[in-house]
């Protein structure tokens, strides 16, 4: 307020002067302009000044001057310094990230909101083929051009990575994981997993093989237990007792190297050759029968039917899914337990397909991990049912065959709901059914 007051002083003075000027000349009001000429040539001097050192000098002490004006350089010069420190310390963070992030041996790939490429790190540059005269500005869609890809950045949903070959070497499998933060803009990270790729295979393939190999003396030793069992009543009552724990341990075993093989066919073979629109109250009405069957009427089984269009897929895989669910309802439910199979609508004009029962239900501690090979809530419980501890790792590898996925929704005693998730794309038409 003070400088304002100032400011108007020199205002009315150089006009009183001007007064005084062209009063005895009988020209007041001339004399009055002539004041207010010189204050606007005054304050077109200073912002001249002013527009000169920001322009040219800005580095430099700011022009001295009086009053408002030279408060205005004063402040500029502060503001100006603050913004300096300001502009260097982020320029020494961007720097310190970029150092750090060239040290990393995944690669890092900075994408604006329209998904060109902004910056990436020298790991980028030697696993995605990424050169900076060339790339900088492109989509990242024009150098990863793999369908899966595109997809995968078009479809906005980054829970889980994308696995893929290098775009410049087949040989190297990278992991991408897109991160959207910012107003729209993107990160993506790939990393080499090819040492890993072959270890899983690796053990995809010695699975396999080993099942293959223990399936032809299971089949001989269960013959020759089946043939010793047609005499059992000629043995001793203990070598009776022990031919039927035999009976039961090779069953069990056959069981699981079943359940082994189908895992190790499910992750090699990707073809779906055999997909079709299935018929999903029959398929329905087939696993209930089997479902009765191994209840032996302990339990209430029936069948809701919600949701009108197909299936698309394989039946014998659905069949196997479906089938581990509602046998695990059977198995782990006490009598008198219900449980329904459901086929409705589901969000997104996608549909599930449910198991539900009214059982004992899960410890949510247990839930995230029950789709692992051989996870067990009650390991002594499941032992004594026959299960092979593979049915849930089945159904996951089924349904991601499948564009699918599975929730469990499970509360201590409050029964537990399976869904198998089913997108839009993997429907048609309807069913001779409704």
């Amino acid at each position: 307020m003070r400088l304002w007051k100032h400011e108007l002083g020199r205002l009315l003075l150089l006009a009183g002067l001007g007064l005084a000027v062209g009063w005895p000349l009988g020209e007041q009001w001339a004399g009055l302009a002539l004041g207010l000429a010189l204050s606007l040539v005054y304050h077109l001097y200073q912002l001249r000044r002013l527009h000169h050192w920001l322009t040219h000098d800005s580095q430099a002490e700011p022009p001295s001057a009086a009053g408002l004006w030279g408060d205005l350089m004063d402040r500029l010069y502060r503001y100006q310094k603050v913004q300096r420190i300001a502009q260097e310390r982020l320029r020494s963070t961007l720097g310190r990230i970029q150092e750090s992030s060239e040290a990393m041996r995944d690669s890092v790939v900075m994408l604006d909101r329209h998904g060109d490429m902004e910056w990436w790190n020298s790991a980028a540059s030697r696993l995605l083929g990424l050169q900076a005269s060339h790339d900088r500005g492109h989509h990242i869609t024009n150098l990863l051009r793999d369908p899966r890809f595109v997809e995968y950045f078009h479809a906005r949903d980054y829970r889980d990575p994308l696995t893929l070959p290098s775009p410049i070497d087949e040989r190297t499998v990278l992991e991408f994981q897109i991160t959207l933060y910012g107003d729209g803009e993107r990160l993506l990270m790939a990393r080499d997993i090819t040492r890993l790729h072959r270890l899983e295979e690796m053990r995809r393939d010695f699975v396999a093989n080993v099942s293959h190999e223990l399936r032809t003396p299971l089949t001989v030793l269960a013959g020759y237990l089946e043939t010793y069992a047609s005499f059992a009543d000629q043995l001793p009552p203990r070598f009776a007792r022990g031919l039927g724990q035999m009976q039961e341990q090779t069953t069990r075993m056959q069981n699981l190297v079943q359940d082994l093989l189908l895992l190790s066919r499910l992750e090699i073979d990707r073809s779906g050759s055999d997909h079709a629109p299935l018929d999903m109250v029959r398929l329905l009405e087939s696993v209930k029968r089997d479902a009765e069957a191994l209840s032996g009427g302990r339990h209430t089984i029936r069948v809701e039917l919600k949701e009108p269009r197909a299936l698309v897929g394989s039946e014998q895989e659905i069949r196997s899914a479906l089938s581990n669910l509602a046998f695990n309802a059977v198995r782990y439910t006490p009598e008198g337990s219900h449980i329904t199979l459901s086929w409705r609508p589901g969000p997104d004009h996608g549909a599930y397909l449910e198991v539900v029962d009214d059982g004992e239900g899960i410890d949510p501690v247990h839930v995230p991990r029950l789709t692992e090979r051989f996870y067990r809530v009650d390991k002594g419980r499941s032992t004594a049912t026959g299960g092979t501890g593979l049915g849930l790792a089945i159904v996951k590898h089924v349904l991601l065959r499948h564009d699918a996925r599975l929730e469990i929704d499970s509360r201590p005693r409050q029964g537990t709901t399976f869904h198998c998730c089913f997108p839009a794309t993997r429907l048609e038409g309807e069913t001779s059914a409704t």
